[in-house]
């Protein structure tokens, strides 16, 4: 996220329920990456958030181009550069009782890898939509950066850690009134 800050504070969105409405009823499965299609969907049942953007992160490297790759890295190989295209759920909470136990929640994410894992604000994402906040892998250093540039090792480092994230996010889900 170009414009990721520290997460900002809570605020009153009388419009919250009509903004749900619209931004769930433009919403299709085609937009977002396979493997984490059912973890959006389960996010967007719940009436406490939705989310607002998501990217399952992508790595780009030698002949491996394709800016919606979903392949593993190779373990081993002459890749020596990968374009890592962040990984990230951008959601918008509900200032309730229900959406502060899921901000709580997601806040405590990060604490898996702090120095890969961020969870707050993107300003440009706040601006359409009060009450947003963003969780997104990436190494401290690339955290207002949409992309990072990162050697093979590292890489595979972020895959393993990226992996961990959308388990966590999976098993949260299950634990949360209303998700799966």
């Amino acid at each position: 996220m170009e414009t990721f800050t520290e997460p900002r504070d809570w605020v009153v969105n009388p419009d919250y329920l009509a903004q749900r409405q619209k931004t769930l009823a433009g919403f299709q499965d085609s937009m977002i990456d396979r493997p984490i299609i059912e973890l959006i969907q389960g996010f967007n049942r719940l009436p406490y958030c939705f989310t607002l953007q998501c990217c399952y992160g992508h790595f780009l490297h030698g002949a491996q181009n394709d800016l919606y790759n979903l392949e593993p890295l190779p373990q081993t190989g002459p890749v020596a550069r990968v374009e890592y295209r962040i990984a990230y759920i951008a959601f918008c909470i509900e200032n309730s009782a229900l959406g502060r136990k899921l901000f709580n929640a997601l806040k405590g994410i990060p604490q898996a890898d702090p120095d890969n894992i961020q969870w707050g604000t993107a300003e440009w994402f706040w601006v359409r939509q009060l009450n947003s906040y963003v969780l997104q892998v990436e190494p401290e250093r690339f955290k207002c950066e949409d992309r990072a540039i990162l050697d093979h090792q590292e890489a595979l480092k972020i895959e393993k850690i990226r992996q961990g994230f959308f388990i966590q996010l999976k098993q949260l889900l299950q634990e949360l009134p209303g998700g799966d």
